[in-house]
């Protein structure tokens, strides 16, 4: 059990206390004005936001001219209201959009007008780049089951661009600077649809066509539906169905409707077959062995067993296109938690990831197919099953099976999940994860791990409350009591007015080998050794927004956070973060960010963070300060500068970053990344300047050839790393890649490992 008075006594401080006042405050607050002001439900969104859906027979060719006679007589969805950095008024007839939807058999056929003269920010011509929300957008998101907790999401700008995603229930609020967080936006997930663009003198056009063979859907006649703009003029961003403005414009819970003429039309096949074909060399210095020289192939395949459940297989995959993750100076003690990108994964990945709490999760799918360095291990197949059983019940099912090696043995992954959604938009969930070793052709019975949990997510119909509890187990062998994982959580997002609280813990014995826990590792570098033990965690924030009525201001942003890591039987602390924070963000897009945080440390054993002697174990106190600032996205050349310094367990602390981008619109992006962490400790501890410096360069020779070099120079780990990329796209999601990567040592500067691939892939539609 927990021993309450040996934490008080060993972590609680006036800033911790001062986190959960602010809290209990904030519910106060919250109480009269905002958490009970009754909005319009979601019936009577959708009844009032409607938009009717009828068939076309005329052929529509996706050029962005909408002169075809059906745009001249569908319906318009127009009136769009702003969301930010208002959200109490319509949009100025100036910037207004109106949008049409009609179908055919085979296709949902989409036509925009985007109000307003030029000149319209495109920031790169590249399909699905991070910096697409920093231009001019237009986008909408279709909800097939009409459940408000998943959907769909297309996105282009006036070049045409593409960007697509899939958006879960957990979306998030937005940042204090008005640009989207990704919280429950997929955007690594890639389907097969067409767009184009036009620009006017005062206005932009495009249309879509998204096939019905990408969307997994019922024959019901009501979807949910919204439609949004970003628009770079004024950084503000705008939806046809209200959407209040500490949400992202794509939240599920804030859908209007369309309304088809007859249900949607059936698909007869929907099959996508995706094969690919390489070659390769690949040279291993460190290991003194001749070039490896390979020739394979493999295949992806997306088969609709019905209108709105997948089934994904792989055979033999390959990753070598996916970009290389962004390394960063890692100064904890812990793993960093780099994103998921390959393909299998990607589709209703919330199903199966949207477990526990950030970042303590029982399955995390980069543990599949990946070593602890991000190195692949070869994957033999893969399938993979998921959707909607009905418009209330999701389930996952996947298998995956990894390579028999002499130094390593094959593994089998199975996962199991099961989503019921209650009332509004709660759910009831449950999963249950198995990995078994399998060597020389047959399965280890004593080498094994399953983990199994049941969850309940309560959220209210309008987002602003939530609360959420599970509790789990995992069995490993040997290891069947102290197996423990449990969680519970409470927040509130309201206009002014955020907080959220949350309480894990694992037992000693709790072992997600399908998973990602970070404090139950503790690494002690007096004996080279790892140990594991049983934590609890305690993650809370207030914060309030101020909405001046300022021209050039968005928003005033107070934060206060609290981060508490202890020991299972509650005797010892692990960590405590008190961070207050202000943010001051401006219309253009630019914004400055303070922060003051006081960390209490406790190295459980002695830890080496340079080179030499480990520091020892024992608690450590101390501050920092860190400051930033970002310029005008929006503008060709821009920048982040930023630095913090302070303590750092018994030594001090310099870091100085700067991020430097140049855009030539539309064709050339150019950054460059620099960071340096100085760390100074007594005798005879050694002293450390960290440096991690990493330029950018993508050209793109149209929207189907691109070039991308990734340089990345790392002296925490030693390595120097090359990646560039050459990519055609020579029809819709089929490509040709030719890869070059190449890593040195910088200590004694020398090479690492080199490889050269080139990789053919073809999407075929059957």
């Amino acid at each position: 059990m927990l021993n309450s008075s040996r934490i008080r006594n060993s972590s609680w401080n006036s800033l911790h206390v001062l986190a959960y006042t602010l809290v209990v405050f904030g519910m106060i607050l919250a109480s009269p004005k905002e958490a009970f002001s009754q909005s319009e439900t979601r019936e009577q969104r959708q009844t009032a936001y409607t938009l009717e859906v009828a068939q076309t027979q005329e052929a529509i060719i996706i050029d962005g001219d909408l002169s075809e006679s059906t745009w001249q007589n569908a319906a318009k969805a127009t009136n769009f209201w702003m969301s930010f950095p208002v959200d109490d008024r319509a949009v100025a007839d100036e910037f207004q959009t109106e949008v049409q939807i009609t179908y055919d058999e085979q296709f949902i056929y989409v036509a925009a007008t985007c109000y307003g003269p030029g000149p319209y920010v495109i920031q790169k011509l590249k399909r699905d780049a991070s910096t697409f929300w920093d231009g001019d957008v237009f986008g909408l998101t279709f909800d097939p089951i009409n459940e408000g907790t998943n959907g769909f999401n297309f996105n282009t700008n006036p070049s045409g661009v593409q960007y697509d995603a899939l958006i879960s229930g957990q979306t998030g609020l937005r940042s204090s600077g008005g640009s989207s967080s990704t919280s429950g936006v997929n955007g690594a997930w890639d389907n097969k649809w067409f767009c184009n663009a036009k620009i006017y003198s005062d206005r932009w056009t495009c249309e879509m066509a998204i096939p019905f063979k990408t969307l997994r859907y019922s024959d019901d006649m009501q979807w949910g539906l919204n439609l949004h703009r970003g628009l770079s003029k004024d950084n503000s961003w705008h939806s046809w169905a209200p959407v209040p403005i500490q949400f992202m414009v794509v939240d599920m819970g804030y859908t209007g409707r369309m309304l088809w003429d007859a249900p949607p039309p059936k698909t007869k096949s929907n099959i996508s077959l995706i094969p690919y074909a390489l070659t390769s060399i690949i040279k291993d210095f460190e290991e003194g062995t001749p070039s490896d020289r390979k020739i394979s192939a493999g295949t992806d395949a997306k088969i609709a067993l019905s209108s709105n459940l997948n089934l994904d297989l792989t055979i033999n995959p390959d990753f070598s296109q996916v970009d290389v993750d962004e390394q960063v100076t890692n100064l904890t003690t812990v793993n960093i938690r780099f994103p998921e990108r390959r393909l299998f994964f990607l589709e209703n990945s919330d199903l199966f990831a949207d477990f526990g709490i950030p970042p303590m999760r029982p399955f995390f799918s980069r543990r599949l197919g990946l070593d602890e360095d991000g190195a692949p291990i070869p994957i033999l197949y893969g399938v993979r099953l998921s959707g909607n059983l009905n418009s209330n019940l999701r389930m996952g099912l996947m298998n995956l099976q990894t390579k028999d090696q002499i130094d390593q043995p094959g593994q089998n992954y199975t996962s199991f999940t099961m989503h019921q959604r209650v009332l509004a938009r709660s759910t009831v969930k449950g999963y249950f994860h198995n990995r078994q070793a399998y060597h020389l052709g047959e399965f280890q019975n004593n080498d094994f791990n399953r983990t199994g949990g049941l969850e309940f997510d309560f959220r209210t119909q309008d987002n602003r409350w939530r609360a959420l509890g599970g509790y789990g187990l995992s069995f490993s062998e040997g290891k069947s009591t102290d197996n423990f994982f449990y969680n519970f959580a409470a927040g509130y997002n309201g206009r002014k007015i955020a907080f959220y609280t949350n309480w894990a813990g694992v037992g000693n014995n709790y072992r997600p080998d399908m998973g990602f826990i970070p404090r139950i590792e503790h690494i002690d570098d007096g004996r080279d050794t790892t140990i594991f033990l049983g934590f609890h965690h305690n993650f809370t924030r207030f914060s309030y927004t101020l909405f001046p009525k300022n021209e050039k201001i968005n928003t005033h942003r107070f934060s206060l956070s609290d981060v508490l890591d202890f020991t299972k039987d509650g005797s010892t602390l692990i960590g405590n973060r008190v961070q207050m924070g202000y943010t001051l963000s401006y219309a253009n897009s630019s914004f400055i960010d303070l922060e003051i945080t006081q960390r209490s440390n406790n190295l459980l054993y002695p830890f080496i963070f340079t080179e030499g002697i480990p520091l020892p174990a024992g608690r450590y106190n101390y501050w920092d300060l860190a400051a930033s600032y970002q310029t005008d996205a929006r503008k060709a050349f821009s920048l982040l500068i930023g630095g913090e310094i302070g303590g750092f367990y018994n030594g001090k602390r310099w870091q100085y970053r700067l991020d430097l981008n140049y855009r030539k619109q539309p064709w050339g992006s150019f950054a460059l990344r620099f960071e340096q962490n100085r760390l100074n400790f007594p005798d005879p501890y050694t002293d450390d300047d960290l440096f991690l410096v990493g330029p950018k360069i993508e050209i793109s020779f149209s929207r189907t050839i691109f070039w991308t070099t990734f340089l990345q120079y790392n002296t925490q780990s030693d390595n120097f790393n090359i990646n560039s990329r050459f990519q055609w796209r020579f029809q819709p999601m089929s490509d040709v890649f030719l890869v070059y990567s190449d890593n040195y040592t910088i200590e004694q500067w020398g090479p690492k490992n080199r490889a050269v691939v080139l990789k053919m892939n073809y999407w075929l539609n059957l």
